[in-house]
């Protein structure tokens, strides 16, 4: 441990998470809310792909926009959109878990390394 803010394998996060849990308690915390995120995202996207896009085609493609069936549109561009806005939407709430955590990647200055 050459560096005095470094803490123990397993120990409390480097800048400390701000709540007392035991020694792995704070890892099992971070992940637990991690998996969370995940399944909700995952969850936004399933219904977005398979609901919208093969389950409620029949009814969406009875409204129009632009020439093209609303069922089509969510099939071919509507999923890879919602995937892609999923993803930024995952980078920014792990970038605050990090932060709250006190396990962001950040340099000395505070800025993203």
């Amino acid at each position: 441990m050459a560096d005095t803010n470094e803490s123990p394998p397993g120990g409390a996060p480097p800048d400390g998470g701000g709540v007392a849990l035991p020694e792995n308690g704070w890892r099992k915390e971070y992940w637990k809310k991690n998996l969370r995120l995940m399944v909700v995202l995952l969850i936004v996207w399933f219904a977005v792909s398979f609901g919208a896009g093969i389950l409620f085609v029949e009814q969406l493609n009875e409204i129009v926009i632009a020439g093209f069936p609303l069922g089509f549109w969510f099939a071919q561009q509507g999923s890879i959109y919602t995937f892609i806005l999923l993803i930024l939407i995952y980078a920014l709430r792990m970038d605050r878990l990090d932060d709250e955590y006190g396990v962001s990647e950040r340099n000395d200055d505070g800025s993203r390394s």
